[in-house]
């Protein structure tokens, strides 16, 4: 095929081909620059945003103002302004200043005090959740308040008394109710640790139903208390209840249930809170080695019995 015939058949292009080729080229450099366009008119449009009504109304309140205000607190405070007018600009225009007390406020009378809606929400939060403001500083510890206007607020804020002797009437009523209680344990009865039921152990100060059932469980593994201080060896029992309780306890009578060494089983033994499973395994070998046992004191020869574990089963044992 000669070059002719090439150019003639494939290169050349009618009118309309040659106009829907430059449509499309349009379109492709419209698509290729669309980006860079648009974040150059963003710029401009924030720039604009950021400087023009902002500046009018600095100077608008600088002209309302006059000369209540010095020129340089008017300089230091531009930063802060800025962000006060961007924060306000949706407030009501029409808010006005009255004496109140902002534990009573309802939503409509903060708006009229020119709060924004989502500082409002926070402090009927605060509120609903037990808060109380008991002084005028009180309003500052809410998230969101500028502190404009705080000080806008705080000459107007007028808080019940009531609030303030919360804290001051509370100690007192404590108290009183303190000496109540102490003056009430004059009234218990004294009981006998051994022959007392769960009832009897209830009636006393800072005894429940299941410490009262813990301490009847451990008297009979003991087979009976023989001192009132092995009350407060019961599981739960804390020192400061036993202290409480103590003078109410009595032990007329040494009845307690005593084990036979020479007798006695291992699984009898293990039952009784004071000898642990090996010490009862240590006394029936020795007494399997030995024979049996002819005093009390022969007790202290088996190797795990120290003086300590003797004077407390000593109480316990016999021949």
């Amino acid at each position: 095929m000669s070059l002719n015939n090439f150019v003639r058949d494939y290169l050349n292009f009618s009118r309309k081909d040659r106009i829907g080729i430059l449509v499309l080229l349009a379109l492709l450099l419209f698509i290729f620059f669309l980006p860079s366009f648009r974040s150059l008119l963003t710029a401009r449009k924030r720039a604009i945003t950021d400087s023009s009504w902002i500046q009018t109304m600095i100077k608008l309140e600088e002209n309302t103002a006059g000369s209540t205000k010095p020129r340089d607190e008017n300089a230091v405070a531009t930063k802060d302004r800025r962000n006060d007018y961007e924060y306000d600009k949706s407030l009501d225009k029409t808010s006005s200043l009255f004496y109140h007390d902002p534990n009573r406020l309802s939503e409509s009378e903060w708006k009229k005090l020119g709060i924004p809606d989502r500082t409002i929400k926070t402090i009927r939060n605060y509120l609903a959740n037990g808060g109380q403001f008991r002084r005028p500083e009180d309003l500052q510890k809410i998230y969101g308040l500028k502190q404009n206007d705080y000080e806008r607020l705080a000459p107007y804020i007028k808080i019940e008394t009531k609030y303030e002797k919360t804290s001051i009437e509370k100690p007192a009523f404590e108290k009183r109710k303190e000496e109540t209680n102490f003056q009430s344990r004059t009234h218990y009865l004294a009981i006998d640790i051994n022959l007392a039921d769960s009832t009897a152990f209830i009636a006393l100060p800072g005894i429940g139903s299941k410490l009262a059932a813990r301490i009847i469980n451990f008297r009979e593994k003991l087979g009976g208390f023989y001192t009132v201080d092995q009350v407060k060896e019961t599981y739960g029992l804390q020192d400061s209840v036993f202290q409480k309780i103590k003078r109410y306890l009595k032990q007329e009578k040494n009845s307690v249930k005593k084990i036979n060494l020479n007798t006695a089983t291992k699984e009898e033994l293990k039952i009784h809170p004071y000898i642990k499973w090996n010490i009862a395994d240590a006394i029936i070998q020795y007494r399997n080695q030995h024979g049996n046992y002819t005093r009390l004191e022969d007790l202290k020869k088996v190797h795990v019995v120290n003086d300590e574990v003797f004077e407390k089963l000593v109480n316990y044992i016999t021949l």
